[in-house]
């Protein structure tokens, strides 16, 4: 197929809450706020977490990932979108497009995988807590972060290249606040199907297979927590669970309904917002839930700010 959008397109225009000025007036601030929290909360979970030598441990080598994910993910799309939400000119080249298309769907994908894996390592943590070390080492982290982060980027890849190869026929308009993948494709003029494929198994295997593994950790967990004589102890596995459990439920209840849900001819704003929901206040959440709330966290802090204080 011959690059024919390459000539016909140089750039694409954002559409995103134009059609709504007083909403642009709104998201604005509230956008900016959270994405300050967002970078500041998940910076200082992976200082935390590598200037405590007793923070490392698996749990918190996935949460530095994670907090990693969520400041790349949401620097992806979030200050152009701040950007664009003040200015009539909200246009994207096409080749910022694809770069923000890929790293958001890349992003994106390694979270559903991510959290998963998260999932594993409690289980092995709660459940098998004598061989926990030993069938959960810094080996093995490492390779299941680098494989999750790698294979990622290559589906990713893989899919933008198929999406941005097709001609779109001068269609430039994407009713979308970013470079989403479906809001595109509905600009392309030729044969989408093989693109389509790609996203439907890439859903398949990155939506219910992986919600479908940590619900079966979790359930584990649970049983075991009923089995803790002591009723403090197992209000605050309770609690860990409940909290692990809300993010991947807002994440992947949120995701599930952008991806998965018939496709419609017309744009609605309420996609808009639900995207706005899983791409910005999860990554907001995440550094509250998994771990502000975690009593190690907190004593490390402490510690950190202490040491940074006394050394002046």
């Amino acid at each position: 197929m011959e690059l024919v959008n390459r000539t016909e397109i140089s750039e694409f225009f954002l559409k995103g809450f134009s059609g709504y000025p007083a909403l642009e007036h709104l998201l604005f601030p509230l956008c900016s706020a959270m994405y300050l929290v967002t970078l500041l909360g998940n910076t200082a979970i992976m200082a935390v977490s590598v200037l405590d030598v007793r923070l490392h441990t698996p749990m918190y080598f996935f949460l530095g990932n994670l907090s990693i994910l969520d400041i790349c993910y949401t620097s992806t799309f979030v200050p152009l979108m701040l950007v664009h939400l003040l200015s009539a000119q909200k246009t994207i080249s096409f080749i910022g497009c694809a770069v923000q298309m890929c790293l958001s769907l890349s992003a994106g994908s390694t979270e559903c995988l991510l959290l998963a894996i998260m999932a594993y390592d409690r289980y092995l943590a709660i459940c098998r807590p004598l061989r926990y070390p030993v069938l959960m080492s810094h080996r093995l982290c490492l390779f299941l972060a680098g494989t999750v982060w790698g294979l990622c980027l290559f589906k990713s890849v893989t899919e933008t290249v198929i999406a941005m190869r097709l001609p779109f026929c001068g269609r430039q308009v994407v009713s979308h606040f970013t470079c989403e993948i479906l809001a595109v494709l509905k600009l392309a003029c030729g044969d989408t199907s093989v693109s389509e494929v790609f996203l439907l198994v890439g859903a398949i295997l990155l939506l219910p297979v992986p919600l479908a593994f940590i619900c079966l950790s979790y359930i584990l967990i649970l049983a075991t927590i009923l089995r803790v004589p002591s009723a403090a102890g197992r209000r605050k596995a309770f609690s860990t669970c409940s909290a692990h459990l809300a993010v991947v439920m807002l994440f992947y209840g949120t995701v599930i309904f952008m991806y998965m849900k018939p496709k419609s001819k017309k744009a609605r704003v309420s996609d808009e917002v639900f995207t706005v929901l899983y791409a910005v206040v999860t990554p907001m959440l995440n550094p509250v839930i998994y771990s502000l709330r975690n009593t190690e966290v907190k004593e490390a802090a402490r510690k950190v700010w202490g040491r940074s204080w006394t050394s002046k």
